[in-house]
């Protein structure tokens, strides 16, 4: 079959058991959950929020994030099925490849590595921002050539490759030490989501919500595109589903809980932050502690920018977490080198993978502007989406018998209907997103062409 090589879900459920190979399984549904949410709420709420509003929608930003979040729910109930039905690492990619053949699964593959590298160096860069902004607000000013990429006028930006090198410290030594401290991070920047949102009711002029949509749908579109990037988080999810203790049960839950628990959080704030201050003033990398200074509640900016901190951490750990497990299950199969799948003895993490998965994310934190860092991530994170609402259709028609101890329901109107979200979602991307992720694409078939092609596991042992 060669680049249509399909695997079995049996094969993939071994792969998953391989002892040499084989992930501890610690996680259950609130560790899920709180993974989820870790990797939804950070980036989205505390910076793309003002962006968004300020250059393409005004207040009906609530729209934007309402419709991504509907695109997003839609997919999910089709990560949520396959992720029942394959609880092995990899996500969409081992999906793709269970159900639309070896060269799709590596488009996936290649497109998820696009959407969790380059959008955990856009997390760092947005953490080191609101760490040197709170030091400042103490009295303690970091040089800038020590907090800029040589892009922006620095020589590198130090606090970026700080917190990424603590944070695949923390995932190199254990999943669940790093999932317990994933909670306390998420617990941290809840209580300020919610303290921004106590504050936020009192504040709110309903002046500032007019005009409501100042450039029409096209706006609410663009800024829905952009906003998307919020909701990526959740197929962090099923990335963990190796490490899950009953995966069959959890990781649907953990998918669904983190998403709608994230969107009504994101169409709260939206509406909060427009009603508090003018949309035109938003266009700043920190809109929620803005508008709070704004309204005079300076103690409620600095609880929000400790907040925005737990954030995006928990954003950054999770992302370098599921970058490492899609690298890892292409690794297994023989597309990628198999050093990356090594397991560690003691600790039972891909540690090799995770060491390298955190260094490139350094890199690009440290040399990287944050403008053209962040832009690519959305498009790939759509592309996964439609493929992965392909698949439930033809495994439902291929294979009708599989377990599925859940299923998305109204099969095939709820993936189409993903699909038609998502390609419209695509469209409204800028052009030189969609320049650069055709470049990305083509580097990605020549690494296959010349060598996951001819070391594939699934095309060297034939399988259908």
């Amino acid at each position: 079959m060669g680049i249509w090589s399909r695997k079995s879900a049996e094969a993939t459920l071994k792969d998953g058991a391989y002892k040499k190979t084989k992930l501890k399984r610690n996680l259950g549904a609130v560790d899920l959950t709180a993974l989820g949410i870790g990797a939804i709420i950070g980036t989205g709420i505390f910076v793309l929020t003002g962006v968004a509003a300020a250059r393409y929608a005004g207040p009906a930003v609530v729209l934007s994030f309402i419709v991504s979040g509907i695109a997003s729910g839609l997919a999910a109930l089709s990560y949520a099925e396959l992720a029942s039905m394959v609880p092995v690492a990899g996500s969409a990619y081992t999906y793709s490849y269970v159900a639309l053949g070896e060269i799709i699964a590596w488009i996936i593959g290649w497109d998820l590595i696009l959407e969790y590298a380059v959008s955990a160096g856009a997390v760092a860069i947005g953490w080191s921002g609101y760490f040197t902004d709170l030091l400042k607000a103490i009295g303690i000013v970091l040089p800038r050539w020590a907090t800029s990429s040589p892009l922006m006028g620095g020589v590198i930006n130090l606090p970026a490759g700080l917190i990424t090198a603590i944070i695949t410290s923390l995932l190199v030594f254990s999943t669940r030490e790093s999932s317990h401290a994933n909670k306390f991070i998420v617990a941290i920047k809840l209580l300020a989501v919610l303290l921004f949102i106590g504050i936020g009711a009192f504040h709110v002029k309903p002046s500032n919500w007019v005009p409501f949509a100042p450039n029409g749908w096209s706006g609410i579109m663009t800024g829905s595109a952009i906003v998307f990037f919020a909701y990526i988080g959740f197929d962090a999810v099923s990335t963990a589903a190796e490490e899950v203790r009953n995966p069959q049960r959890d990781l649907p839950t953990g998918i669904i809980a983190s998403l709608g628990i994230s969107t009504i959080l994101y169409i709260i704030v939206a509406g909060l932050l427009t009603g508090m201050v003018s949309f035109k003033r938003l266009d700043t990398p920190a809109p929620v502690a803005f508008a709070l200074l704004e309204v005079g509640v300076p103690w409620g900016a600095a609880a929000i920018s400790v907040g925005a901190l737990a954030g995006l951490t928990s954003v950054l750990l999770v992302t370098i977490f599921a970058q490492s497990r899609i690298f890892f299950a292409m690794s297994r199969d023989g597309l990628l080198p198999h050093v990356f799948s090594r397991v560690h003895a003691k600790f039972g993490t891909p540690y090799i993978i995770t060491i390298v998965t955190g260094t490139v994310v350094a890199l690009i934190g440290m040399v990287l502007p944050i403008g053209m860092v962040a832009e690519l991530a959305n498009i790939g994170t759509l592309t996964a989406f439609i493929l992965v609402s392909i698949g439930i259709m033809i495994l439902r028609k291929t294979q009708p018998n599989l377990r599925r101890p859940f299923k998305t329901p109204l099969v095939p109107f709820t993936p189409i209907l993903t699909i038609v979200f998502c390609a419209y979602l695509i469209v409204s991307l800028p052009r030189v997103t969609w320049i650069r992720f055709v470049v990305w694409l083509a580097t990605g078939f020549m690494v296959y062409f010349f060598y996951g092609r001819h070391r594939s596991i699934a095309s060297r042992e034939g399988c259908s």
